[in-house]
């Protein structure tokens, strides 16, 4: 059944425009992108059937592509074009930090880190390198460890600051075990980083961990 057929006061295109896109439902978004449902199922049951058969939408959009095409009424066509949204979604986000000042916008801050390492199965350990206008000059991983933890070295990530002539840096790790409360040993490299950039007059001015549903800032809890 398409969505064309469905009810009018029911079709989530006409709701979106509307009231906006906040206004809709999970089952509803997934409908506007599915477009269609399968045979016996109109689309709006078919999503709220997949959002339910994956546990969440969270986990729909991170399934590996055979996971997700193994579904009734998904596919590989699906799976590219949703690949693709996400991906777009991910650049947004990012142009969105570089354009201003990353302090001026901490939740949009959160919410681009929390889109590059959430989901990531190893520990990584990514910086924001920033101008003397708190810029962002570019962005990377510059550690990538086991499971529970991650090798940084204070020597390359002063080189690699001077390299980029970067004026400040904020950092940002993932917790694969999805709790986001800093441990000790964060705090001690956090602590060692900041110690070797004083030497150069590069200063860090936050520190976030990443977790499964939260994002924990070092300057908001005062340890910078």
């Amino acid at each position: 059944m398409t969505m064309n057929s469905l009810p009018k006061e029911s079709m989530p295109r006409e709701k979106l425009i509307s009231h906006g896109a906040h206004a809709l439902t999970n089952a509803e978004l997934l409908a506007i992108f599915l477009r269609t449902g399968t045979q016996g199922m109109n689309v709006i049951t078919l999503a709220d059937h997949l959002i339910k058969d994956f546990g969440s939408l969270r986990n729909l959009f991170s399934a590996s592509q055979q996971e997700f095409c193994a579904r009734k009424g998904l596919g590989e066509a699906k799976y590219v074009q949703l690949q693709a949204v996400l991906e777009m979604t991910q650049r947004y986000l990012s142009e969105t930090l570089k354009r201003g000042e990353a302090l001026t916008s901490p939740e949009q801050t959160k919410l681009y880190l929390s889109s590059v390492l959430r989901d990531r199965q190893r520990e990584a350990f990514y910086i924001l390198f920033l101008d003397n206008q708190h810029r962002v000059i570019r962005d990377e991983v510059l550690f990538e460890g086991t499971i529970d933890a991650a090798s940084v070295y204070p020597r390359e990530v002063v080189k690699r600051s001077l390299e980029l002539n970067a004026a400040a840096l904020i950092l940002a790790h993932n917790h694969p075990s999805g709790v986001a409360e800093p441990s000790q040993a964060d705090r001690r490299i956090t602590r060692r980083l900041s110690d070797a950039l004083e030497l150069v007059d590069i200063r860090i001015l936050d520190h976030f961990v990443v977790g499964d549903g939260d994002v924990v800032s070092f300057a908001e809890r005062g340890w910078i």
